[in-house]
């Protein structure tokens, strides 16, 4: 075997683990590459805190490194056993990607203060490939899936819930007027939107006797409508892990309807195939 086969055979071992999710491997270094990133941003967000940042900020420093060294060799060796590694630069987690790196970098070439605490800030978007890796885990796969499911639904209760928010505000304007605080039919919209989500912040408060009714009858619409998002999202779930368990055939007996974390079939006892 010449060196360039043995170099397009460690590139497709390599992106097989990386960029894939069928062996043991690749689930780990997902797993692994999560954590990785967890830790990485709660250092960021920890390293705000003056006290903490003063006391221990030394060893912080030395940590962010030892991330920031993981994710280049990581992102170096997306690059290099992508199959287009210039789309792959080009895509949006490409960039955060290379956004999530950048920061430790940029602050050994412009150290000033300000400056490196906003570049530090680009470390966040680290958490964007969380939810790219989420997809790779089943319990992931089902969430998305009825989030994309719900989508449509979910909108028009917003797009609802909109008109509502806007007729309420007409009327608390008219009502009630830039004497009570309501300037503006915008203004009216915040007020109607902190009620109607039952948040209640008081700096603004209807003194007419109608303004109160109608905020009482937006207090009871908002604690009437609170929960339908979470209903339609529930429901989704619900039907997303029907349909897994019915995806979940054995192969030997034929049987469907087997368990999620299942690994034995429940007629046969044969082993079950991995979903993931």
């Amino acid at each position: 075997m010449d060196s360039s086969s043995t170099e397009q055979t460690v590139k497709q071992k390599l992106r097989r683990v990386i960029f894939g999710t069928d062996t043991k491997a690749g689930r780990y270094f997902d797993i692994s590459l999560i954590v990785c990133i967890i830790l990485s941003v709660l250092l960021v967000f920890i390293d705000t805190v003056d006290s903490v940042h003063k006391e221990y900020g030394g060893v912080i420093r030395i940590v962010e490194w030892v991330f920031t060294g993981i994710f280049t060799i990581e992102y170096l060796l997306r690059l290099y056993c992508s199959a287009q590694p210039v789309q792959y630069a080009r895509s949006f987690y490409g960039i955060v990607d290379l956004l999530s790196i950048l920061p430790s970098y940029l602050a050994l070439i412009f150290p000033g203060a300000n400056f490196t605490l906003v570049i530090r800030i680009l470390r966040l978007f680290r958490i964007f490939r969380v939810l790219k890796l989420l997809r790779y885990l089943s319990e992931g796969n089902i969430l998305l899936r009825a989030m994309m499911q719900s989508s449509r639904k979910v909108f028009l209760f917003f797009f609802s819930v909109s008109l509502i928010v806007m007729v309420l505000s007409a009327f608390m304007y008219v009502v009630e007027g830039p004497e009570n605080g309501f300037t503006s039919i915008p203004k009216s919209i915040y007020w109607t939107i902190v009620t109607i989500t039952t948040v209640g912040y008081g700096d603004i408060t209807p003194q007419t006797a109608l303004g109160q009714g109608i905020a009482a009858l937006t207090m009871l619409i908002g604690y009437s409508i609170i929960a339908i998002p979470t209903g339609i999202l529930t429901a989704e779930i619900s039907q997303e892990i029907v349909r897994k368990k019915d995806l979940r055939r054995c192969s030997n007996c034929l049987k469907t309807g087997h368990e999620i974390n299942a690994l034995y079939c429940d007629k046969c006892g044969s082993e079950l195939e991995s979903d993931l």
